[in-house]
């Protein structure tokens, strides 16, 4: 999620420090070109002062402040151009502050907006009605409750703009995770799957070693071909092997049920569209010999693809296309329903499974939408 732009912490410093200096330069140099009388000049800065501080300590600021405004009270008559600090003091305490200290120092504005109007109207109370002080209270009022309101806005913003931050980067987190335990959930599968398949190639060397071992003396012919066989599963189960060390690990309850692979696949056509999915397939007959890893990701990859469809692009016509050339098994399975609204980028976990499981065997897989409305599923297995 794009962050909003902000001062940094040099920035605001920079921001107060600029502020702050600015006033108590007004203050000092209209005292030294006599454009203050020096109890004025000195009131101002004692004023500006505290605003230093009131980021970092608004409500230290603001006791600053008001004690110097107080002063200020029983010294002068007159409004001075110290009177500045104080909406910048109500805007800081609610805005840097909590909500409490924005309304006390809203209180103690409306005070100060009372106390000024009676005293400087004083010297002018013969002939002075209700009137004038009403309206100087009011006025005064109306830009103290403006710095707090402004303040206050920006205090609520700031922690809406946060949370949202907050959020979008725990969102960020939890789809990572929930990437990341997707991939090892499939890792630990396919270890599974493969324990199965190193352990038959295993089992068929030792059958096939046994029987060498007992035809050799009777039939030589039969012991060389055993050890043919013994040959060709010893190399499949080495390159499963190789392929998959990786990936293993430590599981219980590997489960020793026979593993599917591209001679289910008809069975697995023949169950989608018993389920009611408009199917058709393109088969090759009679079915390529495959190592059973690759066979077993095929067979994967094609049942993960439809139970897509039937999830994600609703009444739709599909077409699924097994091809073996080249040294290469191919599938496709393509539907032109709206599976690609439903899974966005070709990103659900499914997929990030399926691309698992040919990555493990040096092939490639691609999943996106396709002109015209659809969604396809594309493998390119060595094999």
């Amino acid at each position: 999620m794009r962050q909003p732009w902000r001062l940094d912490e040099r920035g605001q410093r920079l921001l107060d420090f600029t502020l702050a200096g600015f006033l108590v330069f007004t203050a000092v140099a209209g005292t030294l070109l006599g454009g203050f009388v020096p109890l004025v000049g000195a009131l101002c800065t004692l004023q500006f002062l505290p605003l230093f501080w009131r980021r970092t300590r608004p409500i230290a600021s603001a006791a600053g402040v008001v004690t110097a405004t107080s002063l200020q009270a029983l010294a002068v008559d007159t409004p001075i151009w110290g009177q500045v600090a104080i909406p910048v003091t109500v805007y800081s305490v609610a805005r840097f502050a909590n909500a409490r200290w924005g309304f006390a120092v809203l209180s103690v504005g409306f005070v100060g907006a009372a106390v000024a109007s009676y005293d400087w109207l004083r010297p002018y109370s013969e002939g002075t009605g209700p009137t004038a002080y009403v309206s100087y209270f009011l006025t005064i009022a109306a830009i103290v409750s403006t710095a707090w309101a402004l303040g206050t806005l920006g205090r609520t913003r700031a922690a809406y703009v946060d949370s949202l931050v907050e959020r979008g980067e725990r969102l960020e987190r939890e789809a990572a995770q929930q990437a990341q335990l997707a991939a090892q959930d499939e890792r630990a599968r396919i270890a599974r799957e493969m324990h199965d398949v190193v352990a038959h190639g295993l089992s068929v060397i030792v059958v096939q070693a046994d029987g060498a071992r007992y035809a050799a003396a009777k039939d030589p012919d039969a012991a060389t071909r055993a050890l043919d066989t013994i040959s060709q599963t010893g190399r499949e189960s080495l390159t499963e092997m190789r392929r998959m060390l990786g990936l293993l690990r430590s599981e219980t309850g590997s489960g020793t049920a026979p593993q599917p692979g591209v001679q289910d696949l008809p069975h697995l056509v023949d169950e989608a569209r018993a389920g009611g999915m408009p199917l058709e397939a393109d088969l090759p007959d009679p079915m390529p010999t495959l190592p059973d890893g690759v066979a077993l990701t095929v067979y994967r990859i094609a049942q993960e693809a439809l139970s897509n469809v039937r999830k994600h692009a609703g009444v739709a016509q599909v077409r699924l296309t097994l091809l073996h050339d080249h040294g290469e098994v191919r599938l496709d399975v393509v539907d032109d329903g709206r599976g690609a609204a439903a899974i966005p980028d070709g990103k659900g976990l499914g997929l990030l499974g399926m691309r698992e499981r040919v990555t493990v065997h040096g092939g490639t897989l691609t999943a996106g939408p396709v002109t015209g409305g659809g969604f396809r599923v594309s493998a390119r297995i060595p094999a």
